[in-house]
């Protein structure tokens, strides 16, 4: 069992290394490109969209915001209007504080689902709206990163590019191409494409769905979520090992490549390699842990499936936490106590190790100006990164957008471990109940969307005070660094001098990597301590 898991983390690194650089240079060559296709342009006509016009980073987080809640109101009413749609099933509308927290969910990349898909959800809906997000939200977390991107490498302007055709090309020259190929890899391993209600096996009616289409998308994207109430736990979802290798590398792909591609825009790709290191080695450490967690527990297989074994699911539960996509192949709540706390940890961690799609890359690089603050109150000298001078406005962004989701996360689960009607929501008492409640906030706040099972959130204060909080976790780090972006384009760029630390060694990155864990001990160490950690001393 060991050696198997070992030979498929080293057949998943092989295949990310493989892609690495002609999927990261892609990436670099979709954003910098001067031509449209002809899809694009029959889009920019629909949408009355100038492409060759670009936005100030004050319109840019505007358009983010504007498109997004666009899309929340149309989901929030293609859901109540389910009934009327073709491929309901009969399953009518869906209620409204679902239709609610499932419509701010999948727009902001979060997918927590608080209802059984193959009950409440149709083929239609599932299909025309929460499949449409999935694409066009990963689009947004790659526009937003690219525009931060712009930010560095610009100098004395107040553009950063537009965001209607980054999100247009995020869709058609990545997640569409990219989506459809692996949907038939993904049908090929065993996964289900149906457009029927289910089918009746030994006299017992058993759901269907088109699985292998949303599949790749919702792995591609870094969505999480399924089709299916067992996630890719479900045979239908994952048959197979093979399957379960595919769609890690699936959520990896991404943001693994944008490091790549963040090297070759800004011209120093050590850059890039500086920032894949120190989320690989993070993915590393917190791989190993919940390995060897589950491996030493009292019940090793509980909860897991035993086609996948531990190995498989501890690869899959830490990619998973690791990355904003929140899919599920175990039930995280029967993990030990330090595996699941290394599993919260890894949310907890800004999901930059290495992040969604889009979101690690921005996330990781607000810690490098945090990181290069600090660097710079141990010396006395203003920090600089990539010629660019971080001063009081720079670091208030970054600040704001670090901070943004622990408050969330922490106000929205301290009032929800007091209230009375949350007794009867858990599944557990004690640390592991205090676990559920923390795990539940940090997942909807960082946007990952998996959970711990043994807490239904199917309340009215769950299903509210988590959608804020997917709002607020989603939206005000992305404005933190659009104004982050903005401030640096303005600026010209500073020559390197002697003074200035480089920022592509092993000091950059053990700083940076520091800064990772030290911001998260920091501000969830006391939480962490009641929860996970005083379960694991038992």
């Amino acid at each position: 069992m060991p050696t198997a898991g070992l030979i498929q983390v080293g057949i998943l690194v092989v295949a990310l290394a493989a892609v690495h650089r002609p999927f990261g240079d892609y990436l670099a060559r979709v954003y910098t490109s001067d031509e449209h296709l002809g899809a694009e342009r029959v889009v920019y006509r629909l949408a009355r969209v100038d492409p060759a016009s670009e936005q100030r980073w004050g319109t840019y987080a505007l358009s983010v915001l504007g498109f997004s809640f666009a899309g929340a109101l149309l989901l929030y009413v293609l859901q109540r209007a389910q009934e009327l749609l073709p491929w309901d099933f009969g399953r009518g509308a869906v209620p409204p504080g679902t239709a609610f927290n499932t419509a701010i969910s999948f727009v902001t990349n979060t997918n927590w689902q608080s209802y059984v898909p193959e009950q409440v959800m149709g083929h239609a809906v599932q299909v025309v709206g929460l499949t449409v997000q999935n694409f066009v939200s990963a689009a947004t977390g790659m526009a937003v990163a690219i525009a931060l991107v712009r930010g560095f490498t610009r100098s004395r302007s107040d553009r950063l590019g537009n965001f209607w055709v980054d999100l247009t090309r995020g869709v058609v020259r990545v997640l569409l191409p990219v989506a459809s190929v692996f949907a038939v890899v993904l049908v090929a391993t065993g996964v289900v494409m149906s457009f029927r209600a289910g089918v009746v096996v030994d006299g017992q009616d058993v759901a269907t769905a088109p699985v292998a289409s949303q599949e790749a998308i919702k792995l591609l994207g870094t969505n999480g979520g399924g089709v299916l109430n067992a996630n890719s736990a479900h045979p239908f979802e994952n048959p197979t090992w093979v399957s379960n290798l595919v769609q890690v590398f699936l959520i990896l792909l991404i943001p693994v490549s944008l490091t790549r591609t963040f090297g070759t825009l800004v011209g120093d790709r050590r850059q890039g390699r500086v920032l894949l290191g120190v989320m690989g080695a993070l993915w590393t450490v917190m791989l190993a842990v919940v390995w060897a967690a589950e491996a030493h527990g009292l019940r090793p297989l509980e909860g897991k499936e035993l086609r996948f074994g531990i190995p498989g699911s501890a690869l899959f539960a830490n990619t998973t936490t690791a990355t904003s996509t929140g899919a599920v192949n175990a039930m995280h709540d029967s993990f030990t106590g330090l595996g699941g706390g290394a599993l919260l940890l890894n949310v907890l961690f800004g999901e930059m190790t290495p992040g969604g799609v889009g979101t690690g890359l921005y996330g990781i690089l607000v810690m490098a100006v945090i990181a290069l603050f600090l660097a710079g109150l141990m010396v006395g000298r203003t920090p600089e990164y990539l010629g660019k001078k971080l001063g009081r406005r720079e670091v208030a962004a970054a600040v704001v957008s670090v901070l943004a989701v622990p408050s969330v996360l922490l106000v929205g689960a301290g009032v929800a471990a007091v209230l009375p009607s949350t007794r009867a929501a858990l599944g557990n008492p004690g640390e592991h109940g205090l676990t559920e409640i923390l795990y539940a906030y940090a997942s909807a706040s960082n946007n990952n969307g998996s959970a711990f099972a043994g807490l239904t959130a199917t309340g009215d204060w769950f299903q509210a005070s988590l959608g804020v909080c997917m709002g607020i976790g989603r939206f005000a780090p992305i404005v933190a660094v659009l104004a982050l972006a903005g401030s640096l384009a303005a600026q010209p760029r500073t020559p390197v001098t002697a003074g200035t630390l480089p920022t592509t060694g092993p000091l950059f990155a053990t700083l940076l990597g520091g800064s990772v864990v030290l911001v998260a001990a920091l501000t969830f160490v006391p939480a962490l301590a009641l929860g996970p950690v005083a379960e694991a001393l038992r």
